[in-house]
């Protein structure tokens, strides 16, 4: 049983949900997001998510774009997010996946890069650009190492495809929950909750939403139609807005908390 399958059935098993907050490796520094991390861990966070900086974030807003852009200029490498891995693996004992683009992998090469993440500590990866069609190669490398990957449903995904989607999926689902870029919203798509039921009804696998979710009140929301509930954009904004300040860790770790507070159980 992976790490990630564990944690699921043991949050099945408790009542609650998981929260999966997203940080820019490297954003502001690489010193600051492993400290990010090790609060996230202790404030709550059941998987973290690590995106990867690449120069053409085509599923992100500006928020996560402007991260990519301040992580790339301090001269982040996938190389040395993998490091970081290993150095907070000894500390952290929830799951790590990262979110990334196709390109820096094939880069880095399919197989060195299974093989490198899971010595590293990482669970799981996001393609965000890789669609489970052409997924094949890499699927094969990472169910050889022992890495998950996990792919994204849209709204737009017809059953067919949500079947597809779900079949080839390791770890958890992740379910887009509106079209359009990563970002805060306002309000929550109104049809998401029969999305959700419709991808529920062709699959047992673990069901995590994001895109647009940013407050505990649509964490709340969300909470009873899924297995975990990812918040990205809302995260990276307020280490945007406290970079430099010594009030950056303890002010992310205050959110999470928050985050996390509707999705235990209340049993």
């Amino acid at each position: 049983m992976t790490r990630l399958s564990r944690t699921f059935s043991e949050l099945r098993r408790r009542g609650e949900r998981a929260l999966i907050p997203y940080f820019t490796a490297g954003d502001p520094s690489l010193g600051a997001t492993r400290a990010l991390v090790l609060e996230a861990a202790r404030r709550g966070a059941d998987v973290l998510e690590l995106g990867i900086a690449f120069s053409d974030p085509l599923a992100d807003g500006p928020v996560i774009q402007r991260a990519s852009q301040r992580a790339l200029a301090t001269g982040v490498t996938l190389a040395q997010v993998l490091d970081l891995v290993r150095e907070v693996r000894g500390e952290v004992r929830i799951p790590i996946v990262f979110l990334t683009y196709y390109n820096p992998v094939l880069a880095f090469g399919l197989k060195a890069f299974a093989h490198a993440a899971v010595e590293a500590g990482v669970d799981g990866v996001i393609v965000a650009d890789l669609p489970p069609e052409e997924a094949g190669p890499l699927s094969t490398e990472g169910r050889a190492a022992g890495l998950d990957l996990i792919h994204l449903v849209a709204p737009t995904s017809p059953p067919d495809r949500m079947r597809l989607i779900a079949r080839r999926s390791r770890g958890f689902i992740y379910v887009v929950s509106l079209t359009g870029v990563t970002g805060t919203r306002g309000t929550l798509p109104p049809d998401l909750v029969l999305y959700l039921r419709q991808l529920r009804a062709v699959t047992t696998k673990p069901i995590c939403v994001g895109f647009g979710i940013s407050t505990p009140e649509q964490v709340a929301a969300v909470a009873p139609h899924a297995d975990g509930v990812i918040v990205g954009s809302a995260i990276v904004g307020l280490i945007e807005a406290h970079a430099g300040s010594e009030r950056l860790v303890p002010e992310v770790g205050a959110f999470i908390a928050a985050l996390k507070a509707p999705l235990r159980s209340r049993a």
